[in-house]
């Protein structure tokens, strides 16, 4: 579906435009750590645009639209997650991943143990870590973003980083 600048709620255009030219690079790349596929990821980055775009107007707050978009990145991702998940039970509906021999040999061993590792945390782990690694947001911004207590932040922060310190020791 195609949006127009009339579909548009007045004043949407020029702010939501420069979010998105600053920001949508890096949520792609949040959204591809997140959910290990490019193409999914630049869908979810755009839809999260296209909602701010369209509710732009009846947001209470529009002096934080990346921490809106942000969020509606992280359930886009979740939403995707799901739906993966759902799929993989049905093998011979989902696509064997292979990624690329030149993103094979950009990764060390080291750094294929640890993105291994993220993959088999809980999501909460996983989201909380790469928002505070990866995107290195603050323990208060990652509680906003994911809906969560600053504490509940700390912990899965804590029990993350210990799998994953436990999965790279095990495979050493």
């Amino acid at each position: 579906m195609d949006v127009t600048e009339t579909d548009l709620p007045p004043g949407a255009a020029v702010p939501v435009t420069a979010l998105y030219a600053e920001h949508a690079l890096g949520l792609v790349r949040l959204a591809v750590v997140l959910t290990g596929d490019r193409a999914s990821a630049e869908d979810i980055v755009q839809d999260a645009f296209l909602g701010l775009y369209r509710r732009w107007d009846k947001l209470r707050d529009t002096t934080y639209p990346l921490a809106y978009v942000r969020a509606s990145v992280l359930n886009g991702c979740r939403t995707a997650m799901r739906r993966k998940a759902r799929e993989s039970r049905l093998p011979f509906l989902t696509d064997i991943p292979v990624g690329s021999a030149e993103s094979h040999a950009l990764l060390g061993e080291e750094q294929r143990q640890v993105a291994r590792a993220l993959s088999l945390l809980p999501s909460r782990q996983r989201e909380a870590l790469v928002l505070r690694y990866y995107l290195d947001l603050s323990e208060e911004e990652i509680a906003q973003t994911m809906g969560i207590s600053r504490g509940t932040v700390k912990s899965a922060t804590h029990r993350g980083l210990a799998a994953i310190g436990r999965f790279v020791k095990e495979a050493s």
